[in-house]
């Protein structure tokens, strides 16, 4: 692990300190402490069978979004869309029957154990019929890496076959995109997204643990049964007919029919003067789905700034998880305690502290809890196209997801870490808990593009994503570093992923506090960060904050 350089930070405001700007100058901390009381409440209720596992569509959902306006409400928070608390989301779910089928060259590939696909087609039924298979390495066209993996081939008809994260995870070379830090060319929705610009008819990405950063069984849980999405006017024709992934060892078998070894294809595709391969065989593929349209709601709530209502510091946590799986024998219900009945929890307790202050905030404070995040960060994403605030005068978005049980730490893990002007605050706020701020240790996991936030990123908005550290106070740092990885193995997207009363919460707490702190910094301050210069977010904030200063 390394710590993060925030020397570029300082020698960029060294001026504007020496001149004596105000707005850079750190406000009182607060005062108030974050109870940690209000959050094991709430995350008992969040993560317990009678919410359902809060699945956007369902029974649910209704339990979740009653029990958030009400304790908002109870808390004296308003409304934060007009009178209501809610944000109406328009979804469709799919369902794919029983009888799917994929075949690759001949061969069947048996659901899900070899292959899990979908349709995002908002359509009765879809199929590809002897589509050619190309292997496209890692389907990326990105010009400022002078890359392109679909140099020189017309998709029109035919099958990406697509390895997950990016080159510069395989060879750890620096120089090569971002070297183990995964960009978001790395990340699956970018691979189904420029295959379907390429004229795909279909995308099937190769599944490794390592780079893709989780199991199998995530795949199988996270992408089975019905399916949400967003629904855009042309019903998601735009999107190719069938997305899906396949494991390694079915890969494997697919390219040595074709002639090739597995190994090879992989190094081959990290050569920049990469072709793709035209495998010689041909896939094959069949859905018949259930389509059913719902709407599926934001909860949002705001205490109105004192001084400068028209200015927002916005807290955002997704609500939801993936409810029941009623074919399953044992325990149905996926709890998501961790993911994120934890971050829903701390909107409510934040909000609390807050109201608990001895002043409201010169700016505004909000609280969005988002739906499906789990679905593709829908509901976040629909919000940034329908904001219910302007998204210029958003000073600030902290994202809560997954906050990790466990005791104090020494560190905190800023995903993304070196991206804009809010680490600042936030290296004070750590200092006062006696701990630093350190990168990811896995950067290669592409977190920051997995949550929430990163829609308010790609707006301009600057964002700031934390996770606990591992630097256990009582274990030490390989102690913490295997927890988190033993729940990334056993309970992420699983149903162990419970809430169990005695659980170490006070690691947690310690980042909600620190939310709490930052937030409250620049609630009451005029300061509006921004990203740093070379940042790919940068553009869009100036972009936006020059059409308000006009």
């Amino acid at each position: 692990m390394r710590h993060i350089r925030y020397d570029r930070w300082i020698a960029a405001f060294v001026p504007l300190v020496l001149l004596g700007c105000a707005s850079l100058q750190a406000t009182p901390p607060p005062t108030v402490r974050v109870a940690l009381a209000d959050y094991e409440r709430h995350l008992a209720a969040l993560a317990s069978d009678q919410f359902e596992g809060r699945k956007p569509g369902t029974a649910g959902e209704r339990i979740t979004v009653d029990y958030l306006s009400a304790q908002f409400r109870s808390l004296g928070v308003g409304p934060g869309n007009g009178v209501s608390y809610r944000q109406p989301v328009p979804l469709v779910e799919i369902t794919a029957a029983s009888d799917a089928s994929l075949s690759l060259a001949g061969q069947t590939l048996r659901y899900p154990e070899a292959a899990v696909f979908w349709t995002k087609r908002v359509v009765p039924q879809v199929a590809v019929e002897n589509s050619p298979l190309v292997f496209v390495g890692y389907g990326i066209v990105a010009p400022e890496y002078g890359w392109n993996d679909y140099a020189g081939v017309d998709m029109r008809g035919k099958t990406a076959v697509i390895l997950v994260n990016d080159p510069g995870f395989a060879s750890g070379d620096p120089a090569l995109f971002r070297g183990r830090a995964m960009t978001y060319y790395g990340r699956w929705v970018y691979k189904f997204e420029e295959a379907a610009r390429q004229g795909a008819a279909a995308a099937l990405i190769i599944h490794e643990t390592e780079p893709a950063a989780y199991p199998w069984q995530t795949v199988q849980n996270s992408w089975t049964g019905p399916q949400l999405d967003a629904e855009s006017a042309d019903g998601n024709a735009s999107r190719v007919a069938i997305e899906g992934w396949i494991t390694s060892e079915a890969a494997d078998a697919l390219l040595q029919r074709a002639g090739l070894s597995y190994a090879d294809a992989k190094a081959s595709a990290l050569q920049r003067e990469f072709k793709p391969l035209p495998l010689g065989v041909a896939a094959t593929a069949s859905l018949r789905n259930g389509v059913r349209r719902s709407e599926s709601a934001n909860v949002i709530a705001t205490i109105p700034g004192a001084r400068y209502p028209n200015e927002y510091i916005v807290y955002m946590a997704h609500w939801d998880h993936f409810g029941r799986s009623l074919g399953r024998s044992g325990d149905t219900i996926f709890n998501g305690a961790v993911d994120n009945a934890t971050g829903t929890a701390a909107l409510l307790a934040i909000a609390a502290a807050y109201q608990r202050a001895s002043a409201p905030p010169d700016r505004s404070v909000v609280f969005m809890a988002l739906t499906a995040e789990e679905a593709g960060l829908l509901g976040s994403a629909y919000y940034v196209t329908n904001p219910v605030l302007p998204l210029a005068q958003t000073v600030a978005a902290f994202n809560m997801d997954a906050i990790h049980f466990g005791g104090p730490t020494r560190d905190v893990i800023v995903v993304g870490a070196g991206a804009s002007e809010l680490e600042a605050p936030l290296e004070r706020a750590a200092a006062r808990q006696s701990r630093v701020l350190r990168g990811e240790s896995k950067p290669e996991q592409g977190m920051f593009y997995r949550s929430d936030h990163f829609n308010f990123a790609k707006a301009g908005v600057p964002s700031l994503y934390i996770k606990m550290g591992i630097d256990d106070r009582e274990f030490g740092a390989a102690w913490g570093q295997a927890a988190q990885e033993q729940y990334t193995a056993r309970d992420y997207h699983q149903q162990t992923d419970e809430y169990r009363p005695g659980v170490d919460l006070r690691g947690g707490l310690e980042n909600i506090q620190l939310f709490y702190e930052v937030g409250a910094e620049l609630a009451n301050s005029r300061q509006f960060p921004n990203w740093f210069e070379d940042n790919e977010f940068r553009a869009a904030r100036d972009r936006s904050r020059a059409l308000m200063t006009r």
